[in-house]
């Protein structure tokens, strides 16, 4: 789909969210700004409600929310975290802190020698500690929060409580059981649930009329009704239709698009669940593609990597550059028809732990 996305498109206001509840939390925070958890489950609306509530709250909310998905962060090595432009500012030079490290050689050691943790407290601490470019506060994202470990989110729980008056920092999550209480007991909870086969369609008409797209009210309610509570699903859903119908959201062109979009959904399930560590729900959704829909192993590789170039902001360019890395070796290993359940698996697992035994391998 080589046209601008409608999820980036047509991004609801705060007042437009399909979720009433969501509204009404959310409206509250406006005046008094506060933590938040954000939860609920993949495709139900979390990041777009926080962008419509940093659209309502800020003069200028592209400078003043800060989005930053997690997995740019904790599932990265130290290197690949230095050399990101989004962070690397940060990262160079000495510090204070890193004159601990002097033995006495006359040479100074730099930021690079910190570990992990520290690298990732000072970047948080530093895009805390400017000042909003527009009235009292800036909001700070944390997408995807699940994948963060309990001794990181001891670092973040510091960096919140110190920068408390100029920073609200919202973590978005599909666990929040994953958070530890210290982070929950200073986060106002807003849930967002999955909406209903109603609101999705309600969304959806609305978008076609933006678009001046005729929509057949059954194409919406199939597209809506298949959906189930996944709103991003569903507008990529009737945006393939538009395209498969020559601009017209038809029943027949519905069908082909949820067939079509289905797969991506699946995929990016994979990779979601991948992301977050939960590499036997990933497996699961293999074998059910490989022995259900039928997929080549080959084929199934392809389509992770082009689900994964589709959604660079959901898994980070970097961590999308690795997993093609990773692919090469896994792909010969297709190529001469070998179990494709276990190599898929096994380029997962090296991709959610990092730099691995695989990745060494791949760049060797």
């Amino acid at each position: 789909m080589d046209a601008p996305l409608w999820t980036e498109t047509h991004a609801p206001s705060l007042s437009e969210l399909p979720q009433s509840a969501v509204r009404e939390r959310l409206s509250r925070t406006v005046d008094e700004p506060m933590n938040l958890v954000v939860r609920g489950p993949s495709g139900a609306g979390k990041t777009a409600a926080v962008r419509a509530l940093a659209a309502e709250a800020h003069a200028d909310p592209d400078a003043d929310l800060v989005e930053i998905n997690v997995a740019d962060f904790f599932e990265r090595t130290k290197k690949q975290i230095r050399e990101d432009p989004r962070f690397s500012r940060f990262l160079q030079g000495q510090t204070a802190f890193s004159k601990q490290y002097r033995r006495g050689d006359g040479r100074n050691k730099y930021k690079r020698n910190w570990s992990k943790r520290d690298m990732i407290s000072h970047i948080l601490q530093e895009l805390s500690s400017y000042q909003p470019a527009s009235g009292s506060y800036k909001t700070v994202l944390l997408d995807n929060a699940e994948t963060i470990r309990g001794d990181f989110q001891q670092a973040l729980r510091r960096v919140m409580e110190r920068y408390h008056r100029s920073t609200q920092f919202v973590i978005a999550t599909r666990q929040p059981s994953k958070l530890i209480p210290a982070i929950r007991s200073r986060c106002f909870p807003i849930p967002v649930r999955a909406p209903s086969t109603d609101e999705t369609e309600a969304v959806l008409a609305a978008i076609a009329d933006a678009e001046g797209v005729d929509a057949e009210s059954l194409a919406l309610n199939l597209i809506a009704s298949k959906a189930g509570g996944d709103l991003r699903y569903a507008v990529l859903a009737a945006q393939h239709a538009a395209t498969e119908g020559g601009g017209e959201i038809t029943a027949s062109a519905a069908e082909t698009a949820l067939s079509d979009v289905g797969h991506d959904n699946a995929l990016r399930a994979v990779l979601d669940d991948a992301a977050a560590g939960e590499i036997r729900d990933a497996r699961k959704t293999i074998t059910s593609l490989l022995d259900d829909e039928g997929f080549g192993g080959q084929e199934l590789l392809a389509g992770l990597l082009q689900v994964a170039d589709t959604y660079p902001e959901e898994f980070g360019s970097t961590n999308i550059v690795r997993l093609h890395r990773l692919a090469g070796s896994v792909d010969v290993d297709l190529a001469e028809g070998n179990d494709p359940r276990l190599h898929l698996t096994h380029l997962l697992s090296a991709w959610a732990g990092g730099q691995s035994e695989l990745d060494r391998e791949a760049v060797a």
